[in-house]
């Protein structure tokens, strides 16, 4: 069923199907794990995820929380070096088993399609609507426990984020070819907003090549830096240092659409650079990346990958490629995930 009789301008929605729900994902085809596997030379594997407890406190983001761990119980007791021979004098079995509460999107992510929408008239009637990718619906396929646009009118369960959950993602494996783009090795640790013109000179300086179905991977060396202050970031420390991506440039928003690439992450917090240094002089997106990405194309964004080993090894073999294996929790109706991704070169 056609959700929408009006799209947003360079979108691409409808494009793999009405009921799509992958977005670029699609274009993680077997050519493309091809291509990755092709790029393992030798053997050679990279955790990308950082530690859950990073980057520390809620400095970052003050509604998302470090995990919080407990034992599982056995009545009682805390299931922790927990002897079976209280159960039983014959059994000489220990069993340790625990459980967590986390922020999805806490530390090492991925964005879901469902993370990012927009308020637009996917109508065509002058009324606007919360509206995701590919014309999904909030209060139809994707359900919190509030209708915003009707005086906060109370919705129904079940809630959650629908065909666009993060489980789409997971079913989906995200394993394909990597290209790392090492903006650190150009500009340290400059706060700076690279856009169209900065990017395209350091793809030709490195000589960096993005295809269609590539998973586009910026180190800006702000994993090293939330390191190293051991789960004690300051506050704001995102907007102080390192690179990110001009979102509010055309151009470059333009260029993501052309390269086809099928997902892009950072080792920063959002990807794009935020404050975004053009926002919008009366009405529009604050996050033009995310909207871009996430709302138009269908490109899921990952944030906080542990990128700095991994780029300097490739740059020391002379290489940008590898193979990327990346999925997230298979977690119905979630917006977000924790990943631990592996490189392999």
């Amino acid at each position: 069923m056609k959700r929408w009789s009006n799209r947003p301008e360079g979108s691409n929605w409808g494009e793999f199907g009405e009921d799509d729900a992958l977005g670029r994902i699609n274009l993680l085809t077997p050519d493309k794990v091809l291509q990755g596997v092709a790029e393992v030379r030798e053997g050679v594997s990279f955790c990308l995820s950082l530690p859950l407890d990073y980057p520390g406190l809620s400095a970052l983001n003050p509604r998302r929380f470090p995990p919080q761990m407990q034992f599982s119980m056995r009545g009682d007791d805390p299931a922790m070096c927990y002897p079976m021979a209280r159960l039983n004098p014959a059994q000489t079995d220990v069993v340790c088993d625990d459980r967590v509460t986390l922020s999805t999107q806490y530390s090492t992510q991925w964005d879901s399609l469902a993370h990012m929408g927009a308020l637009f008239d996917a109508n065509g009637d002058g009324r606007d609507e919360v509206v995701f990718y590919n014309g999904y619906r909030a209060g139809q396929e994707v359900r919190g426990p509030k209708d915003y646009l009707d005086g906060d009118r109370a919705v129904e369960p079940p809630y959650g984020a629908g065909p666009l959950g993060i489980d789409a993602l997971a079913a989906a494996c995200m394993q394909g070819r990597g290209v790392m783009v090492d903006l650190f090795a150009h500009y340290g640790n400059a706060r700076e907003a690279v856009g169209y013109d900065a990017l395209m000179r350091i793809l030709e300086a490195d000589s960096v090549e993005v295809e269609q179905g590539d998973i586009l991977c910026l180190r800006t060396g702000f994993d090293r830096v939330l390191l190293g202050y051991e789960r004690q970031p300051p506050e704001g420390i995102q907007h102080e240092v390192c690179t990110g991506l001009d979102g509010s440039d055309p151009r470059l928003l333009q260029w993501i659409t052309d390269s086809g690439v099928a997902a892009i992450l950072s080792d920063n917090e959002a990807v794009e650079f935020l404050p975004t240094p053009n926002p919008p002089q009366e009405r529009g997106a604050f996050f033009p990346l995310h909207e871009h990405c996430l709302f138009k194309l269908g490109v899921p964004l990952g944030e906080l990958f542990l990128l700095s080993e991994l780029a300097d090894w490739l740059r020391d073999a002379g290489r940008s490629r590898f193979l990327l294996t990346a999925p997230p929790l298979r977690l119905p109706g979630a917006v977000g995930s924790p990943v631990t991704a592996v490189a392999t070169v």
